[in-house]
């Protein structure tokens, strides 16, 4: 018998024109565990992902939460397809997750680089009996106003775009820019400050997701 868990391919792809993702946060969990949730609070390890591109919180609640089965993280961004920065990444990528006992769902997020707190992602998908292609929207974490000002954002958005400005940019989080925290659907970018609606903006959705099942396992 095969107790190895059964093993699924995610492949994500980046459906926008100007906005690449972070590595992305893959996990899957029972139903007692949960990554995000619309218009409730986002987690302080959501907020650290959306605002600041920072995966280590994610990963470390997920991994250490006895109802998360597996967690993978993403090596490198995935860039839009047509890759306005020029940059050695690509748009689409896979990553193969294992899910052991009653974890039958899956959870992703990854940050919208050039904003000051969207995400992307999925919460709680019933992991497929084969193949399932589920399309993901942008949220807004509203842990940060949206300033659209590189100088609140990270620094990789200017680079992996090739729209940049003399700001260069933080990987940390301004209180004085602090919101109520709750998830919303992300509003777009208005082209206030440095960011610019003909190239950063985006219709929903944003990620294409493939979850196929490459091992039955148990």
């Amino acid at each position: 018998a095969d107790d190895r868990g059964r093993e699924y391919r995610i492949t994500i792809t980046n459906l926008t024109s100007g906005q690449p993702f972070t590595p992305p946060v893959i996990a899957t969990h029972n139903h007692r565990a949960s990554v995000f949730n619309l218009g409730e609070d986002s987690s302080e390890e959501i907020q650290s992902i959306a605002e600041n591109g920072n995966n280590m919180p994610l990963v470390a609640a997920l991994s250490a939460n006895p109802n998360v089965s597996a967690v993978v993280e993403g090596t490198a961004p995935l860039v839009p397809g047509g890759n306005p920065g020029g940059v050695p990444f690509e748009s689409s990528a896979s990553y193969t997750i294992t899910a052991s006992g009653s974890a039958r769902f899956l959870s992703i997020a990854s940050m919208l680089i050039c904003t000051n707190d969207g995400f992307t992602g999925v919460d709680s998908v019933r992991l497929p009996w084969r193949t399932r292609t589920i399309y993901a929207v942008a949220y807004d974490a509203r842990s940060e106003r949206n300033t659209e000002d590189f100088a609140n954002m990270v620094p990789p958005c200017q680079g992996l775009i090739g729209i940049s400005t003399d700001d260069a940019g933080t990987g940390a989080s301004d209180p004085l820019l602090a919101e109520d925290g709750f998830v919303i659907p992300h509003p777009g970018v208005h082209g206030i400050a440095d960011l610019q609606p003909a190239t950063h903006d985006w219709s929903d959705p944003v990620a294409k997701i493939v979850i196929e099942r490459v091992r039955r396992g148990h």
